[in-house]
């Protein structure tokens, strides 16, 4: 699992039902036994701040078009997450940037 990848992750309390989420942790924390994430929704919503709309294709490896909840980010245990079902390519990450900077509120 590396940044941009898409897995399937199941998560305690109100957003606990299996869902996909993107790897947001940098490549360089691979030691660690957990994963940042930020979890993807299919209800989509106008909210340009903190929602980032993916489309539904083989690349994403979603069914229905969705937005990344950059408002929900998570340290998920590795061996919690499912297998990688799609990967963001390097713009798409690039453009979440932003967005994540703006949520966790520091600047680059």
């Amino acid at each position: 699992m590396t940044r941009g990848d898409v897995v399937t992750v199941a998560m305690t309390g109100d957003y606990g039902k299996p869902r996909p989420a993107v790897i947001i942790q940098t490549d360089s924390l691979m030691v660690t036994d957990t994963v940042l994430v930020c979890l993807i929704s299919s209800s989509v919503r106008d909210s340009p701040l903190h929602r980032f709309s993916l489309p539904a294709d083989e690349a994403t490896g979603l069914r229905q078009a969705s937005q990344v909840m950059v408002d929900k980010i998570f340290a998920a245990k590795r061996e919690k997450c499912g297998k990688v079902i799609g990967r963001l390519d390097e713009a798409t990450m690039l453009a979440l940037g932003p967005l994540l900077t703006f949520v966790v509120g520091v600047r680059e």
